[in-house]
């Protein structure tokens, strides 16, 4: 009993994930820029968010910062974007998120960060 107590009082958290991913959406709408959520029924593993700030597109892929690893599947969607000539990072913390919000700013997206 005392457990189901606990449960109800606890506060939900959100992942480290979720926390670095709010980050980037807060930083790149501060900026008048669009962070959107990608979901495509259709094509598995695609990023998490599509950055549009400055005229420039990027996809990022957010990952908690220990131990967030990409699928399979994920490697083989950002391998294929990048074909296409479309900037796409793996972002794990807020350092790197301000890394790419500077190259944004700057106009000059990097290969990787």
């Amino acid at each position: 009993m005392a457990a189901g107590i606990a449960r109800r009082n606890s506060k939900p958290h959100a992942t480290p994930e979720k926390q670095v991913e709010d980050y980037l959406v807060k930083r790149v709408k501060s900026l008048g820029g669009i962070a959107r959520k990608l979901t495509c029924p259709d094509a598995a593993g695609m990023p998490d968010r599509m950055v549009i700030l400055n005229g420039q597109i990027c996809f990022v892929e957010l990952k908690r910062p220990k131990g967030g690893r990409l699928s399979d599947t994920q490697k083989w969607r950002i391998q294929e974007l990048k074909q296409q000539d479309m900037k796409t990072y793996v972002l794990k913390n807020k350092d790197e998120i301000d890394q790419l919000i500077e190259c944004l700013k700057k106009r000059e997206l990097p290969d990787e960060i």
